[in-house]
């Protein structure tokens, strides 16, 4: 059984050599061996043939009736934006009587969760927020493996699906919102520019600016990680300018969250003195003080769509479109007022 060997290269090895004598692709052999269902019976029986002379053994036939998985992959497991992502995909397997593993990037390549998928014999892979090596994208399309995306940190170059919100029309209508209340000096703490979200948002507050005819000023622009503690230490240096902004735009709800805090070691009063603006209305947005004006994330829908787009796929059925945005929407709370007249 030395064919059977778990290590990548051997199985990986295993089904070239299956595809190659049964003349068709490493992806149609991969399709046999999940069972998927857009393969000819023809094929399928030659394939199953080959790989059974070859002494290849699928994982789950230990326990044929167990319930069949799916594995959810996040770059870590800290902050509001995993917890409300994780919690869509757990509510949208359970109405799928899937069953979910959680994982990370921290200790484990994307391409070892591939064998691990591989060796549960899982229905697919979701990964959120991480950046595909070009080996990672060159085996999805070559195995047909079914993998979709959450907020993928680029742009896969090959057609791996992916799900998101529409980040530039989100920030723009929240950015609007603070031009609407009289502020014109608004600063924004950025994603990195590598993140496509991050970059998105920072787009449509590019967009909103210009709309209003206000000029862009490079010193209102601090781009941190999505991050707590970076967006502290550069909004205190926002708020040392010699004009400093009267309104805030943060990224995401961890960074303004540092926003918050930095106004408070300040002295200053929100919103009264400085107007704060978030992206994302995780459950801290919410409980902060005061409660953060954010554009709100569907994260429930954000997890059921993910999930739905990975199921199909595993059936054969790609989604029409390899990018899937939903919608945003505004909320308005305690955070975001007109700036105090001077």
């Amino acid at each position: 059984m030395a064919r059977r060997a778990e290590h990548h290269s051997g199985r990986y090895g295993l089904l070239t050599e299956v595809a190659a004598k049964a003349g068709v692709s490493l992806s149609t052999v991969s399709k046999v061996v999940h069972r998927r269902r857009d393969v000819g019976a023809e094929t399928r029986a030659r394939v199953e043939e080959l790989l059974q002379q070859h002494g290849f053994v699928r994982y789950d036939l230990a326990d044929p009736n167990r319930p069949r998985q799916v594995v959810a992959v996040f770059r870590d497991l800290s902050g509001p934006y995993t917890l409300e992502v994780t919690r869509g995909i757990v509510g949208a397997a359970e109405a799928m009587g899937l069953q979910l593993v959680v994982g990370t990037t921290a200790n484990r390549s994307i391409a070892q969760w591939f064998e691990q998928c591989e060796r549960i014999s899982a229905v697919g892979l979701i990964i959120v927020i991480s950046m595909l090596s070009d080996d990672d994208q060159r085996r999805i399309v070559e195995q047909g493996l079914p993998v979709v995306l959450i907020d993928p940190l680029s742009a896969p170059a090959a057609p791996v699906p992916s799900v998101g919100v529409t980040n530039w029309n989100g920030a723009r209508e929240a950015v609007q919102h603070l031009v609407g209340l009289g502020h014109v000096r608004i600063a924004m703490v950025a994603g990195r520019s590598h993140s496509l979200a991050g970059a998105a948002r920072l787009h449509g507050y590019h967009a909103a600016l210009d709309e209003a005819g206000l000029p862009f000023d490079a010193a209102l622009v601090r781009a941190t990680d999505f991050d707590h503690e970076e967006a502290l230490v550069v909004t205190r240096r926002l708020l040392q300018l010699p004009d400093p902004p009267t309104a805030v735009f943060a990224a995401s709800d961890a960074q303004a969250m540092g926003v918050l805090e930095a106004a408070r070691q300040h002295g200053l009063d929100v919103p009264d003195d400085l107007t704060v603006m978030s992206f994302d209305d995780t459950l801290v947005a919410a409980m902060a003080t005061p409660p953060l004006s954010a554009v709100r994330q569907p994260f429930q829908e954000l997890g059921h769509e993910a999930t739905r787009v990975l199921v199909q796929l595993s059936e054969g059925n790609p989604p029409a479109s390899a990018r899937i945005e939903l919608a945003t929407e505004l909320v308005l709370r305690a955070s975001t007022a007109p700036p105090r007249r001077t």
